[in-house]
């Protein structure tokens, strides 16, 4: 599969053929030049309701008239804003795609829409897809539901956020990886701001001390794993 770093929490994918986009936040990004005008995607995903997760939503999801998946709350927001195809989930519910499996499980974070509205309870993704199970963790703590995801799959990649102060910083994402018994890990929602700078090397390292590998890709940049 193909995936493609946009920059914090944000990807791009390829799955069986599918262009799949992950909690679109460009234009408020700092960090990113890309321009929301040149993605396309069949399927968005998101995550949670913060203002930098879903800020491109509304606007991507009209022009591409992709199917949004997301939990109930934020399903139920996007249609009112116009968002024609939307399919409403909560954790534990696993649904079946053109390009595969999809799970939506659970993530410790908080979840308000950007008027205000209650943007449900929080969560992050599995993806069954070309013989493949990957972990999108979304925004969240270390929690103990990682432990099952370890025992009921067999994650071959793991997507962790990093960047610390809103999120699991390096030493727990370390943890977290052992928890659903992965060694490949793609670091995500670091260094956008201020508040979740890392120190690279440093968190490269404490990976490689447990035996794990951790990726960090530049804004723009796209790999097959």
């Amino acid at each position: 599969m193909e995936l493609t770093f946009y920059g914090h929490g944000t990807f791009g994918g390829t799955f069986e053929g599918k262009k799949i986009l992950i909690d679109p936040f460009f234009r408020g990004n700092p960090k990113s030049d890309v321009d929301p005008q040149t993605v396309d995607c069949e399927y968005m995903l998101i995550t949670h309701g913060h203002g930098d997760h879903i800020a491109d939503a509304v606007e991507i999801a009209k022009r591409c008239k992709c199917k949004v998946i997301a939990n109930y709350e934020i399903a139920t927001w996007l249609e009112k804003q116009g968002v024609e195809d939307c399919h409403p989930m909560n954790h534990g519910g696993q649904i079946s795609t053109s390009w595969g499996k999809l799970k939506y499980v659970n993530a410790v974070h908080s979840s308000m829409l950007p008027d205000g509205s209650y943007g449900g309870n929080p969560g992050g993704f599995i993806f069954f897809t070309e013989g493949k199970e990957v972990y999108f963790a979304g925004d969240t703590a270390l929690h103990m539901d990682m432990k099952l995801m370890g025992e009921y799959n067999k994650i071959d990649l793991a997507i962790l956020p990093i960047g610390d102060n809103f999120t699991m910083g390096i030493d727990d994402a370390v943890i977290a990886a052992d928890f659903v018994k992965c060694d490949k890990v793609l670091g995500m929602h670091y260094d956008t701001f201020g508040l979740i700078e890392i120190d690279a090397d440093e968190a490269k390292r404490k990976f490689e001390a447990k035996g794990k590998e951790l990726t960090l890709m530049n804004i723009g940049e796209s790999r097959t794993f």
